[in-house]
């Protein structure tokens, strides 16, 4: 193969002029061709990233409407272990139902988590608005992520059910996965 390449008049090189328009033209095809692809591409994922937001917003609705439901039976709970406990620590004294029922409205007052419940559907409702606007709204989403996740460290603050703490956790791993995905919007 060598020998052959090295014949005479085998393999010729010279150089040619360029067409700097003809590659101008060139070019500018190329990029056109380029940004399309682009753009498509960031069409798909933008379609791909809202679809994933959106479910995941469906998830926290359904987490929320866990504690809601799972909120009033913390009350009633509590009634019970206090009434138990004032009446082993009274032995056969009288136990003051009125007392009880006025430490268990304390306690429901303490333990309500109805408005931050109300503030985190709030927040969602804005949330999947911004995903399906069309304009930019990445810093936005961001700080409404900021605010759920407030909402529900507050409801788990308040709640000392371990039904509702599991629920919290589940709340906060799927914030977290929003707010990784919120950092790829604009």
């Amino acid at each position: 193969m060598a020998a052959i390449l090295a014949a005479e008049g085998v393999l010729s090189l010279e150089e040619r002029p360029t067409d700097l328009a003809q590659a101008g033209e060139a070019l500018q095809k190329a990029t056109e061709i380029a940004l399309n692809e682009l753009s498509k591409m960031r069409e798909r994922e933008g379609k791909s990233l809202a679809e994933d937001l959106l479910a995941r917003a469906t998830h926290l609705r359904d987490f929320g409407a866990a504690v809601a439901k799972e909120s009033p039976k913390v009350v009633a709970i509590y009634r019970e272990r206090l009434s138990a406990r004032m009446k082993e620590l009274l032995g056969d004294a009288t136990v003051d139902p009125v007392r009880i029922t006025q430490e268990a409205a304390l306690f429901a007052d303490k333990a309500d988590v109805a408005e931050e419940l109300t503030r985190l559907t709030s927040h969602l409702d804005q949330f999947e608005k911004l995903v399906l606007g069309d304009e930019p709204a990445g810093r936005r989403m961001e700080f409404l992520v900021q605010e759920m996740m407030r909402e529900v460290n507050t409801t788990g603050s308040k709640s000392p059910s371990a039904e509702i703490a599991n629920v919290v956790v589940e709340l906060k791993a799927e914030l977290e996965r929003i707010r990784e995905q919120v950092a790829n919007v604009e």
